[in-house]
């Protein structure tokens, strides 16, 4: 905790509560990662076994939520906390709630695996590998900065989704193209922008969790604030 720049408590059990809930955090956030990671493996190979298995995964990451949201409950009702303390717990319940969604997201992704592709139709899969692995790397940094409670990572990696959104519009205007060339091949793409849709929002939920870094450093909102005001915070 000392990382995160919390004082310590009168009361150590104080310390062991937040202790915990970061942990659990933490924990929760590689799970979310890896679920992705590997929907973008099952994908990339075709793999329906390990796609199967994201599917399956999920009800870890939703049971990890509902419990971090309890302990922050409990939290808020026993120890009353103020100040730093209470934007932390406040970042929490926000960010496990992103993550949760981002878990959602993993399995729409995942079920792409499922679909049978042509060998002409491949490409629309290299090009969602490439758009998902820049998110994968999004992800990764915003945990790594919510770890860290960094600030100043925070406001660089906030930056990241416009890159995503470009990436996206980009891979939207190929998929359209392919449907109008080839009308057969509709229900397949409609797969795949149904997952390039996914990538996005979770782009959009990283973006969510560097705002609840600054949140908890500076305690500003910043959820409607344009970049460059941000950095002058």
């Amino acid at each position: 905790m000392d990382k995160l720049q919390i004082g310590r408590h009168i009361s150590g059990q104080f310390n062991e509560d937040l202790n915990r809930v970061i942990n659990n955090v933490m924990h929760m956030g590689g799970l979310v990662e890896k679920q992705l990671a590997d929907a973008l493996i099952a994908v990339g190979n075709s793999d329906v076994s390990l796609a199967k298995q994201v599917l399956s995964n999920d009800y870890q990451i939703n049971a990890y939520e509902v419990s971090i949201d309890d302990e922050c409950t409990r939290i808020i009702a026993k120890r009353q906390p103020a100040a730093g303390d209470l934007r932390l717990i406040m970042a929490v319940v926000k960010t496990i709630a992103d993550l949760e969604r981002i878990g959602d997201e993993a399995e729409k992704i995942a079920k792409v695996a499922l679909e049978s592709f042509s060998s002409s139709q491949q490409d629309l899969l290299v090009n969602l590998d490439n758009l998902g692995r820049r998110v994968l790397e999004f992800l990764q940094a915003s945990l790594d900065a919510f770890t860290r409670m960094d600030y100043e990572a925070a406001i660089k990696i906030h930056q990241t989704d416009d890159k995503i959104n470009r990436e996206y519009e980009a891979l939207m205007r190929q998929l359209m193209t392919y449907m109008m060339e080839d009308p057969r091949s509709i229900p397949q793409v409609m797969t795949v922008i149904w997952s390039a849709r996914a990538l996005e929002r979770i782009g959009d939920r990283c973006q969510n969790i560097c705002e609840y870094i600054i949140y908890f450093v500076k305690g500003k909102v910043v959820r409607h604030t344009t970049a460059e005001d941000i950095k002058k915070l």
